[in-house]
């Protein structure tokens, strides 16, 4: 059973999204280790909306913040602190798909960002969206992943930019998954749809 890090390369580029579609192409398990922000409907609920499968299950945040803000910030205004050692990997005998929280360099505390939730096995899929920025983002968190010896692959989202997707495959050479589109709305059947376009790549 393999486990899959979903990272982004900053907020808002479809993390969440292609979470569902990796859990509903494996029928794996969901895990949101932190959760800042709103906790009424929450990222694992989106998730959990968004997959047809009954074999998934959603496992609880270790930590869910009030405040929708870097993790580190949030934590404080709660008066607590995150403690990598006590963020544990659910027990499962099911491929697991964990969404992280921003981007990859987002401070869990004052020593610890996202990328030192990720472990050597995991696979990694990092979400890139067009937008101005948007190459120097991606290339500095594939580069950063690489740097480590991670395994990493990419799904776009969004509108295709050919110029901007182009000169990302070349200048790193990482396996592109493929490109979620700027749908009007994402529901069951649409996820549906992209789990079985991308199930014989991840």
């Amino acid at each position: 059973m393999k486990t899959y890090f979903i990272t982004g390369i900053g907020t808002d580029v479809g993390k969440t999204i292609v979470s569902a579609i990796c859990v509903e192409a494996l029928e794996a398990d969901y895990w949101k280790p932190v959760q800042a922000g709103d906790l009424d409907h929450d990222d694992t609920c989106k998730v959990k909306k968004l997959v047809s499968n009954s074999k998934s299950v959603f496992h609880s945040n270790r930590y869910a913040l009030k405040t929708p803000m870097s993790p580190h910030a949030a934590a404080a205004i709660d008066g607590i602190e995150i403690d990598l050692k006590a963020i544990k990997v659910p027990k499962t005998n099911n491929h697991l798909v964990i969404e992280g929280a921003g981007g990859l360099l987002v401070p869990l505390n004052d020593t610890a960002t996202v990328m030192d939730m990720i472990q050597p096995d995991y696979q990694v899929i990092v979400v890139s969206r067009h937008y101005l920025g948007s190459i120097n983002h991606t290339l500095l968190t594939l580069h950063a992943l690489k740097e480590k010896g991670f395994n990493v692959s990419i799904i776009f989202s969004g509108d295709a930019h050919e110029s901007t997707e182009r000169i990302i495959k070349q200048m790193t050479d990482v396996p592109v998954i493929g490109r979620i589109d700027e749908e009007p709305y994402f529901d069951r059947n649409v996820v549906k749809e992209y789990a079985e376009r991308f199930k014989d790549r991840l």
